[in-house]
C-alpha cells in the first residue's frame, strides 16, 4: 500500500545554486531543466526527480569517498615487504 501525499513536494533546494562539470546544481543535484520546470512538474514528476537527485547525490559522495581513501592510500606509501 502507498502511503497517501497530503502535502506539496517541496523544492530540493539548498541555496547552493551552482552548477557542477555535469550540469547538475551542486546543492541539490538536479538539471537545468529539473530547476527551470519545477513549477511546472506534477506531484509524481517532482517524486521522479528527488529520486534522482538522492540517487546523483549518492554517487558524487560515493566518488568523494573513493578519491579520500585513495589520496590517503596515496599518502600512506608503498606497503613494506614482510620480513617473515
Amino acid at each position: 500500500m502507498q502511503q497517501l501525499e497530503f502535502f506539496e513536494i517541496p523544492s530540493p533546494c539548498i541555496g547552493v545554486c551552482e552548477a557542477n562539470n555535469r550540469g547538475y546544481c551542486k546543492g541539490c543535484f538536479r538539471s537545468r531543466d529539473e530547476r527551470l520546470y519545477w513549477l511546472k512538474l506534477s506531484e509524481a514528476d517532482k517524486r521522479q526527480v528527488v529520486r534522482l537527485c538522492q540517487q546523483r547525490k549518492a554517487r558524487v559522495l560515493k566518488a568523494k569517498e573513493a578519491a579520500l581513501q585513495a589520496a590517503q592510500h596515496d599518502l600512506e606509501g608503498p606497503e613494506q615487504p614482510s620480513m617473515f
